[in-house]
This record gives C-alpha cells, structure tokens and sequence, in this order.
C-alpha cells in the first residue's frame, strides 16, 4: 500500500530546482550580473533577505529566479500597477505562471487567482500593498504555501525613506498573520537608518544583507546652473538632441505638461505621464516610450519603477529633486544596458520652493491633524462615516495645502483613528471613524516624532542642495552618502572634468603608460570588425567595452561574447573609472571614433588609432590621474571576507535529487510511523528542500535550517541527518 505522504509530495523537474540551469532556460543569461548570484543563493537556502541594488542591478531576477527553483508560490508586494502589468507580462512570455492581484480586479477575479495559488496554478503573483487593508485577503493568502513573501521597493516602508506609503505599514501584521515565512526585501537606494528601519519593521530573522556598489561608471553625472527658464529650455532641448532617447523628470504635473507641450513644439518626439492622468492614459504613455514609438518621456517621479527600455542615454531633472535618493534613483535609470549615459540636473535655487511645499504637505503638524480630525467628526454620517474629496475637505478645514490634508489622514489612520475605504465606482476614497467618541484634544499623536520627520525631510532637502553646489566628484560624493566611503572619483562628471581631472597634453612619458594606450585599443580593435577596405566598423558601446576590458562577467558581456576575447581582463587592474576617462582621452584625440547607429553610440579604431596600437608612438594625450582614480579592494568583514558574501556558493546549495528522494522516503517512514499523519505534520516540503541543498550533518548545524525547532528536531532530526551523512 502505497503512502499518503508520498502521494502528497509534488514532483518538479530536475531542470527548475537548479538555479543556473532555470536561469539559461526562462531568461536566456549564461551569466549572473555582479551581486545576484549570492542573493539567489541565499535565498534558495533559506534565509530571510535585505537586498540594496541599484536600478538596473537586476534585482527581480533574485526574486524570479529562486521563485522558479523552490516549492510553493511566491508573493511580491509591488507599489505600482503599471509595473506589475509589465512584470507579469514578462513572464509569462517566458513560460513562467504569474498573475496579479490589485484593485483592477472584481472580488471575482480577485477569487479565482486565489483559488489558482492553492492549486499550484502560479509560481508569481504580484499584490499590490493595499490589498492587505483585508484581513480576508490575508486569511486567504494563509492557506496557500507560500516559498518567499519578496517585498519590492521595501523603502517605501521607512518614514525616513523618499517614497513613504502608509500601506506598506500592514506587512508587519500580515507576516504575522502568515506565520512568518521566507521573507526578503529589496530597494534600490536605501541609507543606513532606512535600511535599519526596514530590517526592524519586517522583523527579519539573521538576515543576508547584500548591499550591491551604488557606483554606476557609465553614468556621467553633470549639475549645470541655470538662471531661468529659458536656459533650461535652450540646455534640455541640446541634451535631447544630441542623446535622443530619455527621460525628463518635473516636479509637479503642471510643469509636465509645460514642458511637454514646449518640447513638441520644437518637433521632438515625447509624450508625457504624470499621477494625474487616469489608468489608461498613463499605461498608453508608458507603452509609447518601451515600444519606442516617442524618444523621450516628460514625467513625474510616479513615472520610472521598472520601466523596461535599457537604451535611454539620458535623465535630466528639470526641477531640483526632494532627496539625494530620489535624484540617484531617477537618474539610475539612464543607461541600463551598460553603456554610456548623461544624468544632468538642471539647477536654479528658486526651484527648491516646490520642494520646500512638498516638504510642508508631508508634514502637516500637529494642530493641523487635529482640526483635520474634529471637521471629520462634525460632518461624519450616523455610520460614523464621511465621502469627501480631499480637495473639498481642505476647504473646509481652511488649511492652505491640499497634500498636507492628504497626510494628515494618513497620520490619523496610522494611529488607528480613522480608516480609509475605497467607494465603488468612484475614484474619492471614503473616511470612516474608528473611535467616534475620542475628541481632538484626545488624540494620543507622538509629537517626537512628527517633528524628527519634519527634521529629517528638511535635511534630506539640504543635502540635495549641497550636492548641487559641491566641488566634488559626484559619483565620489554620492557613494559617500549612501555610505561608502572609499569611493573613487569617477573622471567623468562635470567636476571632475571641471577641475583637469585629465591633466596637460602630453605625450607617454614612459613604457607603461605607452603599453596602456596600446592595450585598450587592442580591446577595441577585437571588440570591431574589419572591413574589406581596411576601416573598421564598431559593434559595441564604450561601456561594453570597458566592462570587457575590467574583465566583468555581467550579463551583457557574456551574452556578447566578449568575455572570449583575448583582451578580456587586460585592464582588469585599472580600474573602470580609469578605463573611462582613459578611452574619452583616447576619442578626444582621434585614436578611437563615435559610430552612431539606431539608438546607439558605438566605438572602433580611426586610422590613427590602429597606427599608434600597432607602435606609433608619436601622439598626446590627456592623461588620466590613475593614482587618484585606481580602484581600492573591497572593504573585508570580520575573518577577512568581503563584506555582504552569501555562506554558501550557489554551487554549495545545489539540488540533489537523489538526496531529497531518500529524504522524502524517510519522512515518509515516519509518517507511517507516528501513525500515518500528513507529511508536513514531520517537516514541509520546503524544510526538506533546505535540508537537501544545505546538507547539514550535525543537530546544530540543522536546527539553523528555517522550519526546524528545537521540538521537531528531537523528534525527527537525526534521520535525516544520518541520511544526509551516508548520502555524502
């Protein structure tokens, strides 16, 4: 007679539990790109995760990726529903099951994709962080197994964060509900007290902290200071014609559609996107820019989070950015594909006023919150319940901003007085009182901390106007914000350029600095083609050409195969910072030519160059300070390793199937034994995954294992352990 439990387990192909193998096979990569290797390896064995990526880092790939190798479905808490629509979409032409759950959906709908995660019909599904206002949605995610609960964009939950959204606030309590599983989260631009705030609120146990290099050296960041508007006008509309392709980034939906309409005027070819428009208006917008039927995006900060068209050679704020976060973010996402890109913020004092009334609509202050509470109490219905436009209620309260309403009843709903419901049919959200006989003056608000927010915003705002003004190198300064604080200079921006980074054209004073020259345009020359007549013909940006001669093994280079070539790694110990300015060095001085081509700007030998690589050495450059620019090694933890290194290689976490069959067998065996109880009554499907790729043979080393405690393990340990040991 065959046994219940074996009849329960899912059998997966072998092909989808190994990560290397599932990543060539649904994403194509041969490679990792640097960093998610040991995400992914963290994940798969188990551990709860804070990831710190920049944009374009690949950071749902670490989510995706393990999703596909472990039992069970995994839930991603995603803030935007454009995004998710674009997340899904992508995967399901690659052959991977997901779906989403937002407020787009009928209770039906909404349903039917639950009953589909119990079933095991998905791998992914996409909530929007809303949906946990229902303790029913919550209890019915509680029924379905889930693998990994991934929260994306986490800095959304840190009030010190730059994109604060209260509805991030009930994952503490839905994890609870959820009996804790696998949980990691990740972010882009993250400081110290965020990150901490993050680990803290998600109650993350012995975290994998991966903090991935905020450097990003094919981004040329510039801050050029503007008096008005029409030097803004004269200096966006040269960077839009000379790089094409990109993203204007406004502060307010008015100014959008100012310089929208300016811009259209001139002939070029953009569409605008702002929070102002409706669902559809907006996913129109965004669908014209990634299928790149217009150039150029004018936009708010609500355009950008995974927006998936890696060729966009610039970001130019118009406006001043609230935060150093929001800036990096924003301008991250130019030149996703490795190659070069601009980043210039447009500066004029006057503009930090928008910011400043942000600044006091983020921030209402105490008395405001109050007489918002008491107009609620005044007008509310016999439900105790009141159905008006925010824009309507801020008359009526007589304050000046409409945004500082806005966070005051998120400050009241926060504190359990107040919540927020959505109407059908209507896009005005309701206000109901949830303690209808606490009056204003009883309000229990901790003043503290609403000034130290205010405190902090207002910091963040000063910050952003000092790197404005600095005379430091900006990716050098940057770095230093987020934390790292052995930054090199980049060589690239507009200070560093600024300042003769490069110094007096000479020629080579020495060997060296002559077998430098020759070596990077070798790279060049293996990285073109040759034409019949003798001319070369470029096939590859400057990025890929740098990251090919540094020596990367990111995606995009082995994709391309240049990890093949001789000259790979032949600069490896220059640094990329280096190999930059060394190759811009090399353009200004005709030894190595811009082909432009579609969308592209590619680099290949002139004629002089390939006389000076093959030993011609009578030429001069500006050369780059390679003392000042060399890259410094890794900051090392305690015991000498890098900082951020996952335990376990991905090779050490690899599945065995063998082993998890002798596993299951033996949970089946005590199963029967205890008196034919279900298998997750011994261990889950998920604990004996972790035990097959983690492989522990002693009881301390598997009472580490996630699902295992100090009870089950006295009970039912040893045999695995005894099985894992003559396994190996």
């Amino acid at each position: 007679m065959s046994s219940p439990v074996a009849e329960s387990d899912p059998v997966v192909p072998t092909a989808t539990r190994d990560p290397r193998a599932a990543l060539e096979r649904y994403f194509g990569f041969r490679e990792f790109k640097d960093g998610q290797e040991r995400v992914v390896s963290a994940l798969v064995s188990g551990r709860d995760s804070l990831v710190v990526m920049p944009t374009g880092g690949g950071k749902s790939l670490c989510y995706q990726l393990p999703a596909l190798v472990m039992d069970g479905v995994t839930i991603v808490v995603s803030p935007l529903i454009a995004l998710m629509k674009d997340q899904v979409d992508a995967l399901a032409q690659k052959g991977i099951a997901a779906t989403l759950i937002n407020s787009t959906l009928s209770p039906s709908e909404q349903q039917q994709r639950i009953d589909g995660l119990r079933s095991g019909a998905y791998k992914l599904v996409y909530v929007a962080p809303e949906r946990f206002r229902s303790r029913s949605f919550t209890e019915a995610l509680s029924r379905v197994d889930i693998a990994l609960f991934a929260v994306d964009e986490a800095h959304c939950l840190s009030q010190w964060g730059h994109d604060f959204r209260p509805d991030y606030l009930r994952l503490r309590d839905a994890l609870a509900a959820l009996e804790h599983p696998q949980t990691a989260a990740f972010t882009a631009t993250a400081t110290l007290e965020v990150r901490e705030d993050i680990l803290k609120h998600l109650g993350l146990r012995d975290p994998f902290v991966s903090v991935s290099g905020f450097e990003r050296p094919n981004l040329s960041l510039t801050v050029t200071q503007v008096g008005g508007n029409r030097e803004k006008y004269d200096r966006l509309e040269a960077v839009i014609r000379e790089h094409r392709t990109g993203i204007v980034y406004c502060a307010t939906r008015k100014k959008v559609e100012e310089v929208a309409d300016s811009l259209a005027l001139k002939g070029l070819k953009v569409i605008a996107y702002h929070g102002g428009m409706d669902d559809r208006e907006r996913e129109h917008a965004q669908n014209v820019f990634i299928n790149r039927e217009k150039d150029v995006v004018v936009a708010t900060n609500a355009f950008g989070m995974g927006i998936d068209r890696s060729d966009v050679r610039f970001v130019v704020h118009f406006e001043t950015p609230g935060s150093v976060e929001a800036y990096y973010q924003e301008a991250g996402r130019a030149g996703r594909d490795g190659e070069p890109a601009v980043c210039e913020l447009l500066f004029n004092y006057a503009d930090t006023r928008t910011q400043e009334f942000f600044l006091e609509g983020n921030n209402p202050g105490y008395e405001t919150i109050c007489d918002v509470y008491r107009v609620i109490r005044k007008l509310a219905d016999e439900k105790h319940e009141l159905k008006m436009p925010i824009r309507e209620l801020t008359e009526t309260v007589g304050a000046k901003n409409e945004m500082a309403v806005g966070s005051a009843l998120a400050t009241l709903s926060r504190a359990g007085y107040i919540d927020r419901f959505d109407i059908p049919g209507e896009r005005v959200r309701g206000t109901r009182l949830t303690q209808p006989d606490i009056p204003p003056e009883g309000l229990e608000l901790d003043r503290a901390a609403l000034a130290e927010k205010e405190r902090r915003d207002r910091r963040k705002l000063e910050e952003m106007i000092r790197f404005a003004y600095s005379e430091d190198c900006r990716q050098q300064w940057i770095l230093a914000y987020f934390g790292e604080k052995d930054g090199t200079e980049c060589g690239s921006c507009d200070i560093c350029l600024r300042h003769g980074q490069q110094g007096e054209r000479r020629p080579p004073r020495d060997e060296g600095e002559f077998l430098l020259v020759q070596k990077a345009l070798a790279g060049i020359a293996r990285a073109s083609r040759r034409l019949p007549d003798g001319r070369w013909e470029a096939r590859f940006g400057r990025g890929k050409i740098v990251a090919m001669l540094t020596g990367s093994r990111s995606q995009e280079v082995v994709s391309a195969r240049l990890d093949e070539l001789t000259t790979h790694g032949i600069l490896k110990s220059e640094g990329s910072a280096v190999v930059h300015a060394l190759l811009k060095a090399l353009e200004a001085e005709g030894l190595v030519v811009t082909q432009r081509r579609d969308n592209f700007a590619l680099l290949t030998l002139s004629a002089r160059g390939a006389e000076v690589m093959k030993g011609d050495r009578q030429f001069r450059l500006r050369w780059p300070d390679r003392d000042r620019m060399t890259t410094p090694p890794p900051a090392t933890a305690a015991g000498g390793r890098p900082t951020g290194i996952a335990s376990l290689a991905l090779e050490e976490v690899a599945f065995d199937e063998a082993l998890f069959e002798k596993l299951r067998q033996t949970r089946a065996r005590l199963a029967e034994e205890a008196g034919g109880v279900p298998a997750y009554v011994i261990f889950g499907n998920q604990t004996l995954e972790f035990l097959t790729r983690l492989r522990p043979m002693t009881m301390e080393a598997g009472l580490r294992i996630r699902g295992i405690g100090g009870v089950k393990a006295e009970r039912y340990l040893e045999p695995f352990l005894q099985v894992i040991r003559e396994h190996r």
